[in-house]
């Protein structure tokens, strides 16, 4: 192997911990948007623009797992299959959240129900995000996968 192919196998455990990192940056940015919010209406409409790119990114992050990354594992490491099923099942549950948040944020529920589904969404995913860092960040320094990491892991 090349130091070229070594060093673009082992990319992909890192830039899984980076879009991690951005992911819950953009969340902490969005509970401070609430959290900073004197007056409700601008709070919702500061947390609608946040939630918004938030929501977004995290919803074309696990996508991008579901479709290109968790297949090449399941190919390459057959005994990740039952990981990687209950990793797709957070993904379904994390978007029925992040589907309960952008719904209360529309309807411009109060701070308090925000921040709710906020720390919701939070929980579930740090406890995915470790789980996944944990089970897949070995597989990943050695998984052959020729694909744009935009493409596979979200464009964070």
């Amino acid at each position: 192997m090349s130091e070229s192919e070594k060093t673009r196998l082992i990319a992909w455990s890192h830039e899984l911990r980076t879009v991690h990192g951005r992911l819950r940056e953009a969340l902490t940015v969005t509970q401070q948007a609430l959290a900073a919010g004197a007056a409700v209406e601008a709070a919702t409409r500061d947390l609608l623009l946040f939630c918004h790119g938030f929501c977004a990114a995290l919803t074309a992050h696990h996508e991008g797992e579901d479709r290109h990354l968790f297949p090449a594992i399941a190919e390459q490491f057959p005994q990740l299959r039952d990981t990687l099923r209950y990793l797709q099942q957070d993904h379904s549950m994390i978007a029925h959240l992040l589907g309960g948040l952008q719904a209360a944020v529309a309807r411009a529920a109060p701070p308090a129900e925000l921040h709710r589904h906020l720390e919701g969404v939070a929980a579930i995913m740090e406890s995915h995000f470790r789980y996944e860092e944990r089970q897949l960040l070995t597989v990943l320094e050695t998984l052959a996968l020729d694909t744009d990491p935009e493409v596979v892991l979200g464009p964070l």
